[in-house]
């Protein structure tokens, strides 16, 4: 694909959909179902690494496998609703779209439950990758030939690099700005809605 109109991957949670409402809602059903308390608010102060991480505070490690599987049984019925799309996340896509460009998401979250939150919310990418973390994103940006990755963690910036893509952090989620230039990040913008005016440039200067 020729460098104006690049491949662009995005992180989900926190980057392009705030769903921190449907999580919430999710790991308090979950608690309630349990008997195991888990305190919510503090879960969704630090999105970004896979469920099994932050049910191993909570549940024993024995416990953790089968609670998970269950986590993303119930995650349909309280977590899409709730969840709203972060502002300029719809533009984003459509901005790389419209230079002929391919926009995937590539997350850590369970791949059908991605794919229900950017249906109900009406933001289309070109593909949905779930189930992998950090380094491991290098996997699916390499295998599409992503340029760039955008993402709100110190773990979305990792995997840009460990993809040899550029790596453009957002400061909407639990990582500061500061926090990914530490990491890496070779751009960083305050939300994605500065984002596709960075990407003309970006592609006008390929």
């Amino acid at each position: 694909m020729p460098s104006h109109a690049p491949t662009v991957g995005f992180d989900l949670d926190m980057t392009l959909i705030d769903s921190r409402p449907g999580i919430k809602a999710n790991y308090l059903a979950l608690s309630a179902e349990t008997g195991v308390p888990i305190d919510a608010d503090l879960v969704v102060s630090r999105l970004g690494p896979p469920v099994e991480d932050e049910l191993a505070n909570w549940f024993p490690a024995d416990a953790v496998a089968a609670t998970a599987d269950r986590y993303r049984e119930i995650y349909p019925q309280h977590a899409i609703t709730p969840t709203f799309a972060l502002p300029g996340a719809r533009e984003a896509i459509e901005a790389v779209q419209a230079l002929g460009g391919r926009a995937i998401v590539v997350t850590a979250k369970y791949e059908p439950s991605a794919k229900l939150h950017l249906a109900h919310l009406g933001i289309a990418p070109d593909a949905v990758i779930g189930r992998l973390w950090a380094e491991a994103k290098a996997e699916a940006l390499v295998e599409h030939g992503a340029h760039i990755y955008v993402g709100d963690h110190t773990g979305d910036v990792r995997g840009a690099r460990a993809a040899n893509a550029l790596a453009v952090g957002v400061t909407t989620g639990p990582c500061d700005a500061e926090e990914l230039r530490r990491a890496g990040a070779d751009v960083i913008l305050p939300n994605l809605t500065e984002f596709p005016a960075w990407l003309r440039t970006y592609a006008e200067r390929a």
